[in-house]
């Protein structure tokens, strides 16, 4: 049969990126209290192409997933990408794993266990070495200081969410960047509160005010001092509960250079 992908096109454009997009898929992610967590993920892959072929063969990156099926994890990564650009015949190749985390939490006072979910995110690519980034989205409760000096009584809060991107050089532990990103805020956040935990977590965020802008610098202070990270981004959104719009800080910091 013609291979239509493969044939010539006249307008000479390379594209940076064309493959698959948004797959759903069962991997298998490292735990450090359980050894191995499986979950679904989200998939998108990618490879660059040259400007002489008019395609790419999409079913190839469907092929390559099925092949490596129950080994999708952050181990099998490189072979992935060095197989995607192989088989489309590319200089570069692109892997995103977006998916749900679960974390066993124990309830500040009362003890109680819950599973606690964070959204997570592998991002891969690999011209000739490899580049991984690891994704934490950790939702918070931040105390408004302000609202505290001027109320009489109480103060508001809402939820937020502090997305970190981290590259490193020796590995971390989801578990632990979680823990870390947990404490810059007013107070963590529990899928599940007896009444004693309610009145710690409540007194807690009152005792520890936050702007957005203190979370974001205290997960700065925090990850420079994480030496085997190597660059690092945090973005933190605070759902305002007394506004009709959202708070946003945003600080970078890259080690390389």
């Amino acid at each position: 049969m013609p291979d239509m992908q493969k044939r010539p096109d006249s307008r000479r454009i390379p594209i940076a990126k064309v493959g698959v997009k948004d797959i759903s898929y069962p991997i298998v992610v490292m735990d450090k209290n359980h050894s191995l967590q499986h979950t679904v993920a989200r998939i998108n892959m990618y490879v660059d192409l040259p400007h002489h072929f008019k395609g790419t063969h999409m079913s190839r990156f469907v092929e390559i997933l099925n092949r490596h099926r129950e080994q999708i994890g952050l181990d099998k990564l490189e072979t992935i990408l060095d197989e995607m650009k192989a088989r489309l015949g590319s200089a570069s190749a692109h892997l995103e794993i977006q998916f749900p985390y679960f974390i066993d939490k124990k309830a500040p006072v009362s003890g109680a266990r819950s599973l606690m979910e964070y959204s997570c995110e592998f991002k891969a690519s690999m011209t000739d070495t490899l580049d991984f980034m690891l994704v934490v989205k950790v939702p918070l409760t931040s105390l408004c200081p302000c609202s505290k000096e001027l109320s009489r009584a109480g103060a508001h809060n809402q939820r937020s969410i502090m997305t970190v991107r981290v590259r490193y050089r020796e590995f971390i532990w989801i578990e632990d960047l979680v823990e870390l990103i947990e404490q810059c805020g007013s107070s963590p956040l529990y899928s599940l509160l007896k009444r004693e935990d309610e009145k710690f977590v409540t007194e807690q965020a009152y005792d520890n005010p936050r702007f957005v802008e203190d979370m974001v610098r205290e997960a700065y202070s925090r990850l420079v001092a994480e030496e085997r990270v190597i660059w690092f981004s945090v973005e933190t959104e605070n759902f305002e509960s007394i506004h009709n719009h959202s708070a946003y800080a945003a600080v970078e910091f890259d080690r390389r250079a």
